[in-house]
């Protein structure tokens, strides 16, 4: 077992290294991104909105493992070539970003408008209004249902092994096929999802409360 073991788990690590890799990656563009399109939702013109609300309802109604099939099988027939893991991060990333999309506009959404009819009073111009009264407000509300997509993408960064990529899940089955010891190795991994999600959790966590102080 012991040398099941240390054979088994630098295998483990390397792949929640990629694991952890695409977490940063698509998290941090699904943010991005999300936030754009959730701004958009709210203060763009009718066509603007009218194609954030089309991109925001169509993505959220796949199932992630279409969109990722889609980009990786269907695109090069239009002569898109990506490599397996610019198709996943790419799929994941579209998805994030349509669901976070939604967070910012719900959380943004729900902050009264006489709060920002004061900050016009005081003459803040829009980004003003939405950077110095809006967003910290917003934030708070937004962080729990954030923190529950980035857990989503960690856990979903595991439909990329039937691309090939060797990321946790698929690093865990090669360890498998060659110990033949299943048992003890999902427990491993499994404990490795847990931690890495229970740490996204507690981050968000302390996030909140760092904003807490800001009720109305």
């Amino acid at each position: 077992m012991m040398h099941d073991m240390s054979f088994a788990l630098p295998q483990l690590l390397r792949g929640l290294g990629v694991t952890l890799e695409i977490g940063a990656i698509v998290v941090t563009a699904g943010s991005l991104a999300g936030f754009a399109v959730g701004l958009s939702l709210l203060y763009g013109g009718f066509l603007v909105r009218l194609a954030a609300r089309a991109y925001v309802d169509t993505i959220r109604g796949l199932p992630v493992l279409v969109l990722i099939f889609a980009i990786y099988f269907a695109l090069p027939g239009f002569g898109l070539r990506f490599s397996a893991f610019q198709s996943g991060i790419t799929a994941l990333s579209i998805f994030a970003a349509a669901h976070i999309a939604e967070i910012v506009r719900g959380g943004i959404g729900s902050i009264p408008g006489a709060q920002v009819d004061a900050a016009k009073a005081v003459g803040l111009t829009f980004w003003q209004r939405l950077r110095l009264v809006i967003l910290p407000q917003a934030v708070r509300r937004m962080v729990p249902a954030w923190v529950n997509v980035a857990v989503e993408i960690v856990k979903g960064s595991a439909l990329l092994s039937l691309l090939g990529i060797i990321e946790l899940l698929l690093a865990m089955q090669n360890v498998v096929g060659v110990t033949f010891s299943p048992l003890p190795f999902y427990g491993v991994t499994a404990f490795l999802y847990f931690a890495v999600n229970f740490t996204i959790s507690r981050l968000g966590g302390l996030l909140e409360k760092r904003f807490a102080y800001l009720k109305y």
